[in-house]
């Protein structure tokens, strides 16, 4: 009996190790920041295509508050309540005493300075995609704007969720190594889908979920339904979308459809964000959208 106990105990520990072993955070080689320097410069471009504000500034923040990014907006799930933290550079309630490889590791890998797992409200999924040097370029950005001492909120997220060492077992299941679209794509949609896929994350809204909340890349800009539970966010695929580069463009632009109906809700936000780059990128987000497979 004595030995069974043990036997039970033992394995027991195993199990415990193993799953530690197996949703331990994953970190950043400090080499890969190795001879690279931030650019504000270019960094506020990937602060408008990431979509930054949208999240962090105050909600229906306009002109300049948008730049003030003191967290606290709300954002309901299946899974809970998530509360947008302050990222401005202050140095106890932002971001500001960061390292840049802490830096680096929360948009990439999705964990905090202190070694926690981020939920995945945050699309690092995405943001892992994005180069080491747009990330710097984006904390060099992020460290000229306003700090803000209002205090990140916690999270509204009941057990078993509330285990964050949970969320290791969903990235490993998760977390992409690619572009969920492959294969050869001229110039324009390969710009494009880096815009869209590791910077402005839009398959965070247009592409439906699994039942854990990870997105189902067989169904890749097909559509989803809304996470607020009013309606359903469209598909952008072409045989779902109609319009022409030159329309998706202008929309991206001024938030007018070929249609003279404008933008509303969340792509409000987002067509805010876009206004802000170069006209090559949006009509670059254009020949991606166009280039897409068919969902069909």
């Amino acid at each position: 009996m004595g030995r069974l106990i043990l036997s039970f105990v033992v394995a027991g520990c195993l199990a415990i190790g193993l799953f530690w072993l197996l949703t331990a955070p994953e970190r950043s080689d400090a080499a890969l920041l190795s001879g690279l320097e931030g650019d504000a410069r270019r960094g506020e471009a990937v602060f408008w295509a990431g979509g930054c504000a949208s999240c962090h500034a105050a909600h229906e923040a306009t002109g300049d508050d948008r730049l003030v990014l003191s967290g606290g907006r709300a954002f309901a799930s299946d899974f809970g309540t998530f509360i947008a933290p302050n990222i401005s550079p202050h140095p106890e309630a932002g971001i500001g005493g960061w390292s840049a490889l802490a830096f680096v590791d929360a948009m990439r890998n999705g964990v905090s300075p202190d070694g926690r797992h981020y939920y995945p409200a945050f699309p690092y999924t995405a943001y892992r995609l994005a180069t080491v040097q747009d990330m710097l370029d984006l904390r060099a950005f992020i460290d000229t704007l306003p700090p803000s001492a209002q205090p990140s909120l916690p999270h509204d997220v009941g057990f078993p969720f509330s285990i964050r060492r949970l969320v290791g077992v969903w990235k490993r299941l998760h977390m992409p190594d690619g572009f969920a679209v492959s294969g050869p794509l001229d110039p324009a949609a390969e710009r494009g889908r880096y815009l869209s896929e590791a910077l402005a994350h839009c398959a965070e809204c247009h592409t439906p979920r699994n039942r854990l909340g990870g997105l189902d890349r067989d169904l890749w800009m097909a559509g989803a339904p809304n996470p607020n539970g009013e309606g359903r966010i469209p598909g952008i695929t072409p045989d779902r979308l109609s319009w022409s580069e030159a329309d998706i463009a202008a929309y991206l632009r001024d938030g007018f459809t070929p249609d003279f109906d404008s933008a509303g809700g969340h792509m409000a936000d987002v067509i805010r964000n876009l206004a802000m780059l170069e006209d090559a990128d949006r009509a670059a987000i254009a020949a991606y959208l166009k280039a897409l497979p068919l969902s069909e």
